[in-house]
């Protein structure tokens, strides 16, 4: 047995123990949502739910308008992640590929902004959205989250990787800048768009600070916040609150498990060749 097999193992250990511990609370959230409130409180708890029920969700539905705030947070997640990958692969392209003055400078601006909290844009995007009537609306939600620099820089250190022999070669044949950008930029890139698009999806699925200030009523309210309402209200009910975080947790998960490959080769390609 050598010493090489043995540090592996120790690896393989630590990491499967890390994976253990992280997954304890979303098992227990999982049983906790099938089960009854006195079961729920057993102490020590039963990790599979001895009457497993789903009125809990019946009640989370009947108590609260959870089906418009999990199709507010659908509508506004897509359409968040539509406009970033347009914009970041439009912008990415236009910073990667050509050249003009001030290009550079832009670029720095754009890394600059990365720089900058959320706390600190959070007053003056506020005016804002008051000044354009955009409170309490599901495009109020957005439109902080339309343009994102992150994805800017993404999509301009991927696309420098792609040889410009293949764009001038395509402008010779005579296409325009607009079919060398769809047909053949987009699906070059196709492993970075796939990972921005997840990592997108789930942070703006996820949002909580910015859909609280902005909406007051239940008409643009998304998940998270409709949980956070619905947990003030309900508060010694917890069952009811793990059936409505499995549900909001559910898009999240689903995502993950569905396009984790996508995930992984997008991040590896990226770090390799940016």
């Amino acid at each position: 047995m050598s010493w090489r097999w043995i540090g592996r193992m120790t690896v393989y250990l630590v990491l499967l123990t890390g994976s253990l511990v992280m997954l304890l609370p979303l098992v227990w959230m999982t049983s906790s949502a099938f089960k009854p409130l006195h079961e729920v409180m057993l102490i020590p708890p039963t990790w599979i739910p001895e009457e497993p029920t789903l009125d809990n969700f019946r009640a989370v539905f009947a108590q609260f308008p959870f089906g418009r705030y999990f199709l507010n947070s659908l509508i506004t997640s897509s359409l968040v992640t539509l406009s970033v990958l347009l914009t970041s692969a439009m912008a990415g392209y236009a910073l990667a590929k050509f050249h003009f003055p001030g290009r550079d400078l832009v670029f720095i601006l754009v890394l600059s902004s990365l720089m900058v909290p959320f706390q600190t844009r959070m007053i003056p995007l506020y005016q804002l959205a008051i000044s354009l009537r955009l409170q309490d609306t599901l495009l109020g939600v957005m439109f902080p989250w339309l343009v994102d620099a992150f994805g800017i820089f993404l999509m301009r250190q991927f696309m420098l990787t792609i040889p410009s022999d293949l764009i001038d070669a395509a402008r010779i044949d005579g296409a325009s800048e607009w079919r060398i950008f769809w047909t053949i930029m987009l699906p070059l890139v196709r492993p970075a768009l796939a990972a921005l698009a997840i990592f997108t999806f789930l942070g703006s699925w996820e949002e909580f600070l910015w859909p609280l200030i902005i909406t007051s009523s239940d008409a643009s309210r998304t998940i998270p916040v409709g949980l956070q309402f619905f947990s003030e209200q309900y508060g010694t009910n917890i069952h009811w609150q793990m059936a409505g975080a499995l549900i909001a947790a559910m898009p999240m998960l689903i995502v993950f498990f569905l396009l984790q490959r996508q995930i992984i080769e997008g991040i590896a390609l990226t770090g390799m060749r940016g």
